[in-house]
């Protein structure tokens, strides 16, 4: 009988000490971080614009003359802001997934990167057609849902079908 063939070892075959590790998991964290910070800067200019492309979907299904409102101080002029951060990392998830394939590969059979490629190529291109299809198609819908199942007098705009809201009924 034949002994089973045993796997290729990773291509390379010296161990580097522990802090080579650390050193080369904080330079592309720092890569990660910088172009994090690159996209960022980029979608900066635009991020009211950012803010009413994503708020669409929301304000098309509001009561005419209705608005959203903002619960904090600082919130009008910080969810922008947040906003072109989350859109900054949505937007360099790929390269984020490249830095840690870089650092993870090194230690992986080759059969066994040959099964991640395809298996990272799909799950970023499933993630961006997932948050289109949540954009486009969830979002209406569930908008359309819930202000069409809250009552009459909705934060004190009165609807189509007026009813007395509790503020207006005489006393």
């Amino acid at each position: 009988m034949t002994t089973p063939a045993k796997p290729s070892p990773p291509e390379d075959l010296d161990e580097l000490p522990f802090m080579s590790h650390l050193m080369e998991l904080r330079d592309r964290v720092l890569r990660m971080v910088l172009a994090v910070l690159v996209a960022f800067l980029l979608l900066m200019p635009f991020a009211n614009q950012l803010f009413s492309l994503l708020a669409g979907p929301l304000t098309a299904h509001l009561p005419e003359g209705s608005s959203m409102i903002a619960i904090e101080v600082a919130s009008p002029f910080l969810i922008p802001f947040k906003l072109a951060l989350v859109m900054a990392i949505f937007l360099a998830m790929p390269f984020i997934l490249y830095q840690v394939w870089g650092f993870v590969a090194p230690g992986l059979y080759r059969h066994e990167r040959g099964k991640v490629m395809p298996l990272l190529v799909s799950s970023t291109l499933l993630f961006y057609a997932g948050a289109a299809f949540a954009y486009f198609v969830v979002f209406p819908l569930v908008f359309a849902f819930l202000t069409g199942t809250a009552p009459d007098c909705w934060c004190g705009v009165a609807r189509s079908r007026p009813r007395p809201c509790a503020s207006s009924v005489p006393t």
